[in-house]
C-alpha cells in the first residue's frame, strides 16, 4: 500500500514522495471522522495499513516484526490477527472520536502490546509478573515517546491498547487439542481476513469514484 501511494504521488507530480500529504493518504482509505460517520466505516481497518512516510512505515515494521512474532508465538497466528484487526478497529474508532486524519499500524501494535499485558495479569506466576511489568513499561515508554512528536495519533493508541487487552483476555491461549475453541478462533480469524479483504475492495470502488 506505501509503494501504492507513492507511485500516485510521482504520477501527480509531487516534490517529495517519501511524505506523503493528506489528500492522497485519504484517498487510500485514511481513517478521517467526517467520513467515517457517514457510511465509509472501513476506514477504521484501511488505515492501519497506511503510512504517511518513509519514516513511519520503517518504525512500525521494525516493531511489528519485534512484537509480532513474541505475540504469535504466544497466542499463535489465528489469535493474532484478530487481536490485531479488533485492535485497529478500537484504535481508529477512538481517533475518530478525538476528530483526527489518521493512518498507521500503530493501533494494532499498541493492541499487541495490550495482549501481552493481559496475558501476564492471567497467568498467576512469577512468569507471569515479569510479562506484565515488561510490556506495561514498554506501553508506558511508548506513549510518552508519542507526546514528544505532536502529529502522533495518542487516541489510536490508547484505543489500540485497550482493545487488545480486552480481545486477548477472552482469547487466551491455543489449547493443546484442536477443540471447538480453535475451530471457532479459526472461523474469526477467516471473518477478520475476509472484513479485510472486503474493506480494500469498499476503498478501490471509493477511489474509483473519487476520480
Amino acid at each position: 500500500m506505501y509503494i501504492a501511494c507513492t507511485v500516485y504521488v510521482l504520477q501527480a507530480g509531487s516534490q517529495n514522495p517519501m511524505d506523503l500529504d493528506g489528500r492522497t493518504i485519504l484517498r487510500f482509505g485514511a481513517s478521517y471522522p467526517p467520513l467515517n460517520f457517514h457510511g465509509q466505516w472501513w476506514r477504521l481497518i484501511t488505515a492501519g495499513f497506511l503510512h504517511g512516510g518513509i519514516m513511519h512505515i520503517l518504525m512500525n515494521s521494525w516493531v511489528l516484526f519485534d512484537l509480532g512474532a513474541q505475540v504469535e508465538e504466544v497466542f499463535g497466528p489465528r489469535r493474532m490477527y484478530v487481536i490485531y484487526l479488533f485492535s485497529t478497529i478500537t484504535g481508529f474508532a477512538a481517533s475518530t472520536l478525538w476528530g483526527h486524519l489518521s493512518v498507521g499500524a500503530s493501533a494494532g501494535i499498541f493492541g499487541l502490546i495490550g495482549a501481552m499485558i493481559a496475558l501476564g495479569m492471567q497467568s498467576k506466576s512469577m512468569v507471569g509478573d515479569a510479562i506484565k511489568s515488561h510490556y506495561s513499561r514498554w506501553a508506558v515508554y511508548s506513549l510518552i515517546m508519542g507526546l514528544l512528536f505532536p502529529m502522533t495519533d495518542m487516541a489510536a493508541h490508547i484505543g489500540g491498547i485497550m482493545g487488545g487487552f480486552a480481545c486477548a483476555w477472552l482469547a487466551g491461549t491455543p489449547r493443546l487439542f484442536d477443540d471447538w475453541r480453535e475451530k471457532t478462533w479459526s472461523i474469526l480469524c477467516g471473518c477478520a481476513v475476509a472484513l479485510t479483504v472486503y474493506s480494500f475492495l469498499r476503498m478501490f470502488l471509493q477511489f474509483n469514484r473519487m476520480g
